[in-house]
């Protein structure tokens, strides 16, 4: 390669220069081209050309009002014959007007559908006003509340008078299903009224439910109570000597009496003593 200082010569590095900037001013040229006919392409689509079609006229003229005939009658008579015959007859102005007689001879019906609506709108506001707040609770719920809690205290009472868990975890479920029951009857849709009888009906059969579980705890209560006297007397040791002890001084109590009432009322020259006839 010739340096850049040697007569004549051309540096490699400003023909590779010069070529490049010729590649960007081609695509730069080709880029506003493109540009230029899309433009021209947009501007053009813009126009909208009209080109009468008499024939096609007629065929929607004949479909949507029953008038005009069919053009050209030899293409409709020998292809679409059938269709040629009914067109006119079958035309949707005719379905239209007796659509619209129809509607026009329901309006008494419609009127008398619509204020029946309009009054059911308004009782069903007064249903939603009503059952929206639960004023059914706010009168009822101590009651009720205070039902759970003491049957929560007694099932919890089932383990400590001797049940089992299994019977704990029944009395448990029974628990649950009337707290089901409570939320459900929160949720649900239903007037005050019904609403106040259905708390009613869950409190008693809460203290139905835990009027059973407490003969049940009793029961379990007496049992253990009295397994614990049988278990407490089968453990005490019995003392022979005690009772021996107890039946000798009864027995010289029994004697020292008998013998005070021999010697009251006995002879004068007796010296008290207690005598025994050997014959």
């Amino acid at each position: 390669m010739t340096g850049p200082s040697g007569a004549g010569a051309v540096p490699e590095d400003w023909i590779i220069n010069k070529k490049k900037e010729k590649d960007m001013h081609m695509k730069r040229t080709m880029t506003l081209l493109a540009a230029a006919v899309l433009t021209a392409h947009a501007a053009h689509a813009q126009y909208v050309t009209y080109n009468h079609d008499s024939p096609k006229q007629n065929q929607i003229t004949v479909m949507e009002t029953g008038t005009g005939a069919f053009t050209p009658e030899i293409y409709y008579t020998l292809l679409h014959n059938k269709y040629k015959k009914t067109a006119a007859a079958k035309n949707k102005l005719s379905f239209r007007t007796l659509a619209g007689v129809n509607l026009y001879n329901q309006t008494d019906e419609a009127e008398a559908i619509d204020s029946a609506l309009v009054k059911r709108a308004a009782v069903e506001a007064l249903n939603v006003a009503d059952r929206q707040g639960d004023l059914a609770w706010l009168a009822e719920g101590d009651k009720v509340n205070g039902q759970m809690e003491r049957f929560r205290r007694n099932i919890d009472r089932i383990l400590l008078c001797g049940g089992t868990p299994d019977e704990r975890e029944r009395w448990e479920e029974y628990y649950q299903v009337y707290q089901c029951a409570i939320n459900a009857t929160k949720d649900a849709y239903m007037p005050n009224a019904q609403r106040k009888k259905e708390y009613l009906r869950i409190s008693e059969d809460v203290a139905r439910q835990n009027g059973t579980l407490v003969l049940y705890l009793a029961r379990k209560q007496n049992a253990t109570v009295t397994e614990g006297l049988l278990n407490a007397e089968e453990a005490q040791p019995i003392d022979k000597g005690s009772i021996l002890r107890d039946a000798v001084e009864r027995w010289n109590e029994s004697r020292f009496a008998v013998r005070g009432s021999q010697t009251g009322g006995g002879s004068g020259g007796s010296d008290g003593e207690e005598t025994v006839n050997r014959n």
